[in-house]
């Protein structure tokens, strides 16, 4: 696509698009005078859909006027509200409505997921993460090299960029896997890279790491409703993602998890278990053993929470109806023009340190502002574009094409270039 640096061409780029009424599906958050910012954070909190209110009022009305009983209501009843969620979500992901759960939240569903695919012993113990892994995922790591005996700084090892570089490069996690070859037992790969929004080749990754002997699983949390893992096609042992950035479920909201089809009637496979994980049919029979759902629902522990399922269900039907090649298309070309616009600045302290090539990213782009602090950022905010700071120099901008335009694009820059 061809761009050009002027405020018509934005406009007519978003008067043609075919998505360009989803903007009206969602609030965009305002200033104190009403208008309308410009919100580039979906990659940390996407916007609220308009329908998130009603779908929740329904199932308060519900709760009040049924008690109970609302567990079995004719229309989405609660005992199987979750299985509503399923194969949208299978959609965005690239798997199959079995292979997907909606549940628990991001770190709680990965501890759950390194329970049944992180088997370490004396020989094999080691779990491969990128260097600059979100927090959370080493925190979690961490704690469970520990828990099962050894020690993170021996099974612990980094994919890290090479001296003066931002990006992690593949060949080198070739290195790192034969370095170390029967010790590894995981690898565990965060993609999209929540720093640099780097996406990593999730299909190579899996079949790098079987070719080992070694499992592999990934961290979604800046991927899923962004980029298109295809994650059945990969062969992936397992994946964890949050809903609340690209998939709009609102703070702190559910989880999700896919466990591949292979995995599901393993009966030996290591589990926490719950007793929404149990086979349906004795579910409520409160003295049976545990006898797991032969699905990605067998990893489930409690009933779920059905306000927020609602808010889920809302936007995932959104994400239905547009499509996500179609989402997909237009985000492609949306951060390619944020890119252009950035590099039309021609300033020497402000990088792109995400990849160009748009089949290693996703929607976010990370501006490396060199030699600043977080001034520039916070007059970034002041001029009304919501955007984030990531230590020790980063702002991440992440234009998201369900409720973002060419038109958000264009004055985001404009802005930026006044600060400058």
């Amino acid at each position: 696509m061809v761009y050009e640096n002027n405020l018509a061409f934005a406009k007519a780029q978003d008067e043609k698009d075919p998505l360009k009424e989803y903007r009206n599906h969602f609030y965009i958050p305002v200033d104190k005078e009403g208008n309308e910012l410009i919100y580039l954070c979906g990659n940390s909190l996407g916007c609220q859909p308009k329908s998130v209110a009603q779908y929740i009022e329904q199932e308060l009305n519900d709760w009040a006027d049924l008690g109970v009983e609302g567990h079995f209501k004719e229309e989405t009843p609660w005992m199987s509200y979750h299985e509503e969620l399923a194969k949208p979500m299978a959609h965005i992901v690239g798997a199959k409505p079995s292979e997907v759960v909606i549940m628990n939240t991001l770190t709680t569903n990965l501890h759950l997921m390194m329970v049944s695919f992180y088997n370490p012993t004396p020989s094999r113990h080691k779990i491969i993460i990128e260097s600059d892994a979100f927090p959370s995922d080493k925190y979690a790591v961490e704690s469970q090299i520990h828990q099962r005996g050894y020690d993170p700084e021996t099974s612990l090892i980094l994919w890290q960029p090479r001296e003066g570089e931002e990006l992690c490069r593949y060949e080198d996690l070739e290195t790192l896997v034969k370095e170390h070859g029967d010790s590894v037992a995981l690898l565990l790969i965060g993609n999209t890279n929540y720093y640099s929004g780097q996406c990593y080749p999730i299909k190579k990754i899996t079949d790098l790491g079987h070719n080992n002997g070694s499992k592999v699983g990934f961290d979604l949390a800046h991927g899923v409703g962004n980029i298109m893992p295809d994650l059945h096609e990969s062969g992936a042992d397992f994946a964890v993602w949050c809903t609340y950035k690209y998939l709009n479920s609102g703070p702190g909201s559910l989880g999700g998890c896919f466990v591949h089809e292979r995995h599901h009637t393993d009966k030996n496979i290591q589990r926490f278990t719950g007793w929404w994980g149990q086979n349906k049919d004795t579910r409520f029979n409160m003295r049976k053993g545990f006898d797991p759902i032969p699905t990605a629902e067998g990893w489930q522990l409690s009933n779920p929470p059905i306000l927020s399922m609602a808010a889920v269900k809302a936007s995932l039907d959104i994400f239905e109806e547009a499509g996500m090649s179609n989402i997909r298309a237009k985000s492609e070309k949306l951060t390619g023009y944020l890119e252009f616009l950035v590099n039309e600045l021609n300033n020497e302290h402000i990088a792109i340190i995400t990849p160009s090539d748009s089949s290693q990213r996703g929607c976010q782009l990370s501006i490396q502002v060199k030699n600043a602090d977080k001034s520039l950022h916070k007059k970034l905010t002041e001029a009304g574009v919501i955007s984030d700071w990531r230590e020790p120099d980063v702002i991440r901008v992440a234009p998201a094409p369900l409720y973002n335009n060419f038109e958000d694009v264009y004055e985001m820059v404009e802005r930026l270039k006044k600060i400058l």
